[in-house]
């Protein structure tokens, strides 16, 4: 049984390692992302890691792991920022408020596939455009959903959370360990 995940996320490879999983490949899937018209973050979020984890090639006792995180504010969903100008956009509207972060992870053996989605609020502090350029300057909003991620430099923006930190960084380790049990994958098979 080789374990493939289905993500080029660095995050989530550190995180995974967390529970004592080294991938046996990384094949990140490529799928259209885009939302369908007036769909709702959560069931978008949910189908585009469905979409994802039916994408990636694998043997039939192979164990493939996908995951999706969207940023949603209101019934927006806040995806990567395709340029500087978008990053500020979405960094303004974030400014002072509170937003979703949902991260959808999937497992999948053979025809198998287990599937939760884990929904997270987070505040982000009044920002000044002092505090927004100096954070576009260091690069850290390219490629991640909202033009954030907590476990960056924004970091400091965010005096609160509530939900799963690891699933806001895009991979929350307590519901992932649970299915990929569910689906027979042993942790930690390092320290055994």
């Amino acid at each position: 049984m080789a374990f493939i995940l289905g993500s080029g996320s660095p995050r989530r490879l550190d995180l995974l390692a967390q529970l004592g999983v080294q991938p046996d490949a990384i094949r990140a899937p490529d799928i259209d992302e885009t939302p369908l018209k007036g769909e709702l973050p959560v069931p978008y979020c949910n189908r585009i890691t469905r979409a994802k984890v039916q994408a990636v090639q694998a043997g039939s006792d192979d164990v493939t792991l996908c995951a999706d995180t969207t940023v949603a504010l209101g019934r927006r969903i806040l995806g990567k920022p395709e340029n500087v100008g978008q990053a500020v956009e979405f960094l303004h509207a974030l400014s002072g408020r509170r937003h979703r972060v949902i991260t959808s992870v999937a497992v999948r053996r053979g025809d198998c596939v287990l599937q939760r989605d884990v929904v997270s609020q987070v505040k982000v502090k009044r920002l000044s455009d002092v505090e927004i350029n100096a954070y576009l300057a260091t690069g850290d909003w390219l490629g991640k959903a909202g033009a954030y991620a907590i476990q960056g430099p924004a970091g400091a923006f965010i005096p609160w959370i509530s939900g799963s930190f690891t699933g806001i960084v895009g991979l929350p380790l307590s519901e992932t360990a649970a299915l990929l049990q569910g689906i027979g994958y042993p942790l930690y098979r390092e320290a055994s």
